[in-house]
């Protein structure tokens, strides 16, 4: 007799896992996107307000921009403040103009912050906006230490991080040195860069007078970081991300 084996059997395998939806993107619960005439307006038209570009005031529960070119909507979503930062896309892209108004769902007042991702997905659904992120050497600043040694005063510790940019100072408590050299972007006019090497948290008040009042009692910017706090801002050229534009059409989807 001989014998014939059993039937191999395969051991049952586990059904696959449920992939889960991916979440929905944030969306407006009504857009209404008109392109308007980019030619100029008469001194009447200025006058009466048609023609001026606007955009909303924040937090709002809706979002508005009138008269704006797109490269504007889009330094707004992705919070790019400086058009050159913004690379690629076609040449009409900071020319021609558009009417936006567009609705949050239900009633709440939302930041800016909260208010990009929705215009993020509008700029993607109507104008099939595809970007991606880059980098590239610009005329800025490294944040070293002066000749003289740093001034710093340490952080007492306790409170929370709390910064703000006034007219003619910056005022940032218990934070690092990153932090200043962040915050110094906007009064020097370009990218700042840490390299000074130093650790720890710090107290930072910075006074110093602004561009258009060249008559203050304060010393610019330059002189009153080395004064005051012993750093020094030094002109090279600094790395900045960059938001590149892969495709934008100019004419947007039905409403």
């Amino acid at each position: 007799l001989v014998a014939i084996p059993a039937p191999c059997q395969t051991a049952p395998q586990p059904a696959p896992a449920a992939q889960s939806a991916p979440a929905p993107q944030p969306e407006f619960e009504a857009v209404s996107i008109h392109m308007v005439d980019s030619s100029p307006h008469s001194i009447e038209d200025l006058q009466k307000g048609i023609g001026l570009a606007s955009w909303s005031k924040f937090p709002a529960n809706r979002l508005f921009a009138h008269f704006m070119p797109l490269k504007s909507l889009i330094s707004l979503a992705y919070g790019v403040e400086d058009w050159e930062y913004i690379q690629g896309g076609p040449s009409w892209l900071d020319s021609q103009l558009y009417d936006i108004e567009a609705k949050v769902d239900g009633k709440a007042l939302l930041t800016l912050e909260q208010m990009r991702p929705l215009l993020q997905n509008l700029l993607e659904q109507r104008f099939h906006l595809t970007i991606h992120r880059g980098q590239k050497e610009v005329t800025g600043y490294a944040l070293v230490v002066a000749k003289g040694g740093p001034k710093l005063q340490p952080s007492k510790g306790g409170d929370q991080p709390v910064g703000y940019i006034l007219p003619d100072g910056i005022h940032d408590q218990n934070a690092p040195i990153q932090s200043l050299a962040a915050m110094l972007n906007i009064p020097a006019g370009g990218p700042v860069v840490d390299k000074t090497g130093i650790v720890g948290k710090y107290d930072f008040n910075l006074k110093y007078a602004t561009a258009n009042h060249p008559n203050s009692n304060l010393p610019d910017i330059f002189t009153a970081v080395e004064e005051q706090l012993g750093l020094k801002l030094v002109p090279q050229k600094v790395p900045a991300d960059t938001l590149v534009i892969d495709h934008v059409d100019r004419v947007p989807t039905e409403n």
